[in-house]
């Protein structure tokens, strides 16, 4: 039997702001009931980028229901940037924290508040674009690397006990156990490898552009119809025409800084700015 803080027993006995927002800024929806915990989180922000209300409806154990109910404490009043900083840590420390066997409900209620922002900025989750690795639970490789390096994960049981993957039919055990290996030494060589102040010409950086383009930011934006194409690059001003549904659209400007200027700084230069050819 699991010992669970006060704080814990606190806010599963007596959640806080429980239910859902009539027109929410931003939604988010993670987990699903075959999988054994859902959450559903909304929010309201006002004009100025603050998180005014928060709600929630969860399906799960009482490590589920606390983590969603402090986490709604924690929002509010903060605004979209400082939200999207919280981690699960955040989550877990807020309760007093939480058994290891049960840190997946904070990653939980961490996952939704990014489904939710992401929806109030009209972006697509970059960790929904991974391979599903564990199918009990929907988990992808993304999701996995990602709290193999935040929560600093090195057995396959942490893995489950932060993500669920394998804690259904184990099938995906190898499978996670290779993800560990290649991430850690991935850790390990880039703490060896030598820093070095390397310049890239304008070639070689117009080259990785279009790879990072072509590989991942045109098929994400194709899935809802859109698309998008080099048109120039000045030094660190990369001009890039949107085409499709994402020409026009209302939400473009979101989706040149927070979503192709994010990836091309993570992969290419992390002093590019992406503007859009007009």
């Amino acid at each position: 039997m699991w010992e669970y803080t006060d704080k814990v027993q606190q806010h599963f006995m007596n959640p806080q702001n429980v239910g859902e927002l009539e027109n929410p800024s931003g939604t988010g929806d993670v987990g699903s009931l075959s999988c054994g915990d859902a959450l559903k989180l909304t929010i309201k922000v006002d004009d100025n980028g603050i998180i005014t209300d928060a709600k929630f409806k969860t399906f799960g154990c009482a490590s589920a229901i606390a983590s969603s109910s402090v986490l709604t404490e924690i929002i509010k009043g903060m605004s979209i940037e400082e939200a999207s900083k919280i981690t699960n840590e955040d989550i877990a420390e807020a309760l007093g924290g939480l058994p290891k066997e049960k840190m997946h409900c904070s990653v939980m209620g961490r996952e939704a508040l990014e489904a939710a922002i992401a929806d109030y900025k009209g972006v697509i989750l970059p960790m929904a674009e991974g391979e599903v690795v564990c199918e009990c639970f929907g988990v992808t490789d993304l999701e996995i690397i990602r709290a193999i390096k935040e929560s600093d994960l090195r057995s396959v049981e942490e893995i489950t006990n932060f993500t669920k993957a394998g804690g259904g039919c184990g099938k995906c055990e190898d499978r996670l156990r290779e993800i560990l290996q290649q991430t850690v030494e991935g850790i390990a060589a880039e703490k060896t490898k030598p820093h070095k102040d390397q310049r890239m010409t304008t070639l070689q950086k117009i080259k990785k552009i279009e790879q990072v383009l072509e590989r991942e930011i045109k098929p994400t934006l194709k899935k809802d119809g859109g698309d998008i194409e080099l048109v120039d690059v000045d030094g660190d001003f990369v001009t890039v025409s949107l085409r499709g549904a994402c020409s026009g659209c209302q939400s473009s400007r979101t989706t040149l800084k927070e979503y192709v200027e994010k990836k091309l700084r993570e992969q290419v230069v992390d002093t590019l700015i992406v503007e859009e050819d007009k």
